[in-house]
């Protein structure tokens, strides 16, 4: 059986073994639920979401390197980052508008107030000019162990661009980061043979402690909003029908990727099996080792869909009117948070909290979301991941470049791909 069958697999035992639990608590030992989460599936998830998260960075360091010091690449990065952001802007303002449309349709917050409840405490959002320091390491070292993806992609292109402007002398720090970058598949490929425990230990987890009761009450919320996702992931895939980037293949060959994102609910995690699906579905490799980790540092479709749908359903819930300036903020506030949104579990709760202070709306309403916010964070993961491959491969068809990198023939006989 294939990875992504697996995968599949351990989701929908997963979903049966969390609903059965959950049904049981009433029935098993006070506690043992509770004590079976803590101790066996919470950990196993953890684990190998940091098994995952340990081989993001030496990878995606390595790809980078390995593609900048081939040859044509450096005018190739610049190209590939400036036609990204135009893409990543003009899609998430897309899937913003389209999670404020579909909310406005349904009107999920209304008959809702009996759920109101003390709200999490909020934060304030980075300036603009906090966050563009913050992308600029102390030293490469701090990148890499830092684990934030900018900051690498960053290193990676000043070490790259200092590598190619002396090729003789850089020699031995090339065939070391070849190395290295090679020990990164290979890690990478014992790492996926326990992606289905994996998956199956994080949704079992989340529905045995949570089960659907919220769910329920809450159906016509999680209904708009993932219909709202649905319907972005649907354009994807009419733009790859448009530009002849066969839509098909495309869910074929990253349905590992997509997969995995719903169930881990972590685009960073999601990244080393985007980049093999990348791979297998025939990306220019200087591409996307490139435009992968770029967007998985950046592309947030799903947090853009969740910004605009939830600040309307909480206007809804609170009576509050939904007026042109209140719109105006919420999906120029929403914009600039999507971009900023972390890639990891819960962090888009954050984030409301951050656009809803903007438009003057009550934080109250986070908390009422916030019990079913994990059941809906994988699809938002997995329209983050989608949106991230579908701009990489609509560039890579419009950009009409063909050929592989150094990077893909190291990785040939890599699993991931």
């Amino acid at each position: 059986m294939s990875v992504t069958r697996q995968i599949l697999l351990a989701l929908v035992l997963g979903i049966i073994t969390g609903l059965a639990l959950n049904a049981g608590t009433h029935a098993l030992p006070a506690g043992s639920v509770a004590w079976l989460d803590a101790n066996l599936l919470t950990p196993v998830g953890k684990v190998f979401l940091r098994l995952l998260q340990f081989v993001v960075v030496p990878m995606v360091f390595g790809a980078l390197i390995l593609s900048l010091t081939n040859r044509d690449a450096g005018a190739d990065v610049g190209r590939f980052a400036g036609r990204l952001l135009i893409g990543y802007v003009l899609t998430s303002a897309v899937a913003l508008a389209l999670g404020m449309l579909v909310a406005q349709w349904l009107a999920p917050g209304t008959g809702t107030e009996s759920l109101v409840s003390q709200a999490p405490e909020g934060r304030n959002a980075d300036s603009l000019s906090q966050w563009l320091v913050g992308l600029v390491p102390n030293n490469p070292f701090a990148a890499l162990g830092g684990g934030g993806l900018l900051q690498v992609i960053f290193a990676a292109a000043l070490i790259g661009i200092a590598m190619r402007a002396l090729p003789q002398e850089s020699e031995p720090l090339h065939r070391l980061i070849e190395s290295g970058y090679r020990v990164s598949l290979k890690v990478l490929e014992f790492v996926l043979k326990l992606a289905p425990l994996g998956v199956f230990a994080l949704i079992t987890s989340v529905i045995a402690t949570q089960g659907l009761d919220l769910l329920m009450r809450l159906g016509m919320y999680v209904l708009g909003l993932t219909l709202a996702l649905a319907l972005m992931a649907l354009l994807y895939l009419l733009l790859l029908g448009l530009v002849g980037a066969r839509p098909l293949d495309f869910v074929r060959h990253f349905g590992q990727s997509l997969g995995f994102a719903f169930g881990t609910a972590s685009s960073g995690a999601t990244l080393p099996l985007a980049l093999g699906n990348a791979r297998s579905y025939g990306m220019n490799d200087s591409l996307a080792s490139f435009a992968l980790p770029f967007g998985t540092a950046l592309k947030r479709d799903g947090a853009a869909v969740l910004q605009g749908f939830n600040a309307l359903f909480v206007a809804q819930l609170f009576n509050v009117d939904i007026t042109t300036s209140l719109v105006i903020t919420v999906f120029t506030t929403g914009l600039l948070v999507s971009f900023s949104t972390a890639g990891v579990p819960g962090a888009g709760l954050v984030a409301m909290t951050t656009v809803l202070g903007a438009a003057g709306l009550p934080l109250e309403g986070v908390a009422v979301v916030a019990g079913v916010d994990r059941f809906t964070d994988g699809l938002r993961t997995a329209l983050n991941v989608m949106g991230n491959c579908a701009n990489a491969a609509l560039l890579a068809r419009l950009d009409g470049r063909a050929g592989r990198s150094t990077a893909a023939e190291l990785a040939q006989e890599s699993p991931a791909a």
